[in-house]
């Protein structure tokens, strides 16, 4: 029976470009693939005539013979005779185990042999509480971080220095072994030279053969003004050294914000609740609240002030971050009643309340007058 064309088998145009190529391949053998096809002769018979067709038009060399001569461009030794699952099927299903499972693995594209030996370092964390007072004039924090650094003895390769290194006989210095489960060819990392394809001839004696080793960084960490709590501040390069001088991670510092004795916060807001005497509020006045910025700011009192009533001191809240916009401190009044009243100031306010009419207390009066025709219903 004569072999249907490769970019038919595949679905694909033949100017197809390799993306398309690998992911019509992909879509095709997880569909006949015979695990999900048990004992269908039809669908093995599909699975191996798609890698077949791959294992050709992935290769540029191939291809290109391929697209000149066709099927001929194989046969008489050109190619591997057909039955059985060959290095091809190894190779094709190789990218798309690295396509699916490279990802959750840790990898981030394929490793040639060795191409493991320098990993990144490990991402940092580091909580750093700051006073309202540092968020809104911002500054320079000086923090020390327990952290891998790079070994100075060996430079970070972990070997000792003077020393060389041998050919790994596990893998034979590819860097990965295979074996076979099934129909599939499993291709993973040497567990011996954890990927490098290289073993040392001794390892660093201060390192431990890692190439880094424990200590405490001093760091200095600038806090914009107005940083709210919860931020999260990025230092790239400032995490755990790679191994064997692989890439540093990164140290990421969560800001959080003390609780305030006056102020609390609400995003470029501040909110103050201050009591003032019951004559302040129905007369009227005046007092000084401080603020952030280590002044004074006046609060005038408005006559017949009344209890929960706010006084807007406008650009006297937190500077917005990375701008020169300024918020607002917003100051509640609560109004306290007298307590412990003496003979003189208990007579004064029973004969204030014998004056007291509906239109020095509107509120009240209003409602009482409301609750009587209530009960006069």
């Amino acid at each position: 029976m004569a072999k249907r064309d490769f970019y038919e088998v595949l679905g694909c145009q033949k100017g197809a470009d390799e993306a398309a190529l690998k992911s019509a391949y992909r879509k095709l053998a997880m569909q006949f693939h015979p695990d999900r096809n048990p004992g269908n002769a039809e669908a093995e018979n599909k699975f191996k005539e798609i890698n077949e067709a791959y294992d050709t038009l992935k290769d540029g060399q191939k291809r290109a013979a391929y697209d000149r001569f066709g099927h001929a461009a194989f046969e008489n030794g050109g190619g591997r005779p057909g039955g059985g699952f060959g290095p091809e099927f190894t190779s094709s299903m190789s990218d798309i185990f690295e396509d699916i499972f490279g990802d959750f693995m840790g990898g981030g594209g394929r490793r040639g042999g060795g191409g493991a030996s320098k990993l990144r370092g490990s991402d940092l964390r580091y909580n750093l509480e700051i006073s309202l007072e540092e968020s809104f004039e911002g500054r320079t924090v000086e923090i020390d971080v327990p952290t891998l650094v790079g070994c100075d003895t060996c430079e970070g390769s972990g070997a000792k220095p003077g020393t060389g290194t041998h050919t790994c006989r596990q893998c034979n210095g590819h860097g990965k072994v295979r074996a076979a489960q099934g129909f599939f060819t499993i291709e993973r990392t040497c567990p011996v030279c954890q990927g490098r394809g290289q073993m040392m001839d001794q390892p660093c004696t201060d390192c431990a053969g890692q190439g880094r080793r424990q200590e405490n960084r001093k760091l200095s960490v600038d806090i914009p003004k107005g940083i709210e709590d919860g931020t999260r501040i990025r230092l790239a390069n400032e995490g755990e050294a790679g191994v064997r001088g692989g890439p540093p991670g990164d140290l990421y510092i969560f800001i959080s914000i003390r609780p305030h004795d006056l102020f609390q916060r609400d995003g470029a807001d501040l909110f103050a609740r201050v009591p003032i005497s019951m004559t302040t509020a129905a007369l009227g006045g005046e007092f000084e609240v401080p603020t952030l910025d280590s002044a004074r700011a006046k609060v005038k009192v408005p006559t017949g002030t009344q209890p929960g009533q706010r006084v807007r001191l406008k650009g006297k809240g937190m500077p917005v971050l990375r701008s020169k916009d300024v918020g607002d401190l917003y100051v509640q009044l609560d109004i306290e009643t007298p307590q412990n009243l003496s003979k003189r100031q208990r007579e004064l306010l029973e004969e204030f309340a014998e004056l007291e009419t509906k239109d020095t207390s509107p509120q009240s009066g209003g409602f009482f007058d409301k609750l009587k025709k209530m009960f006069e219903a």
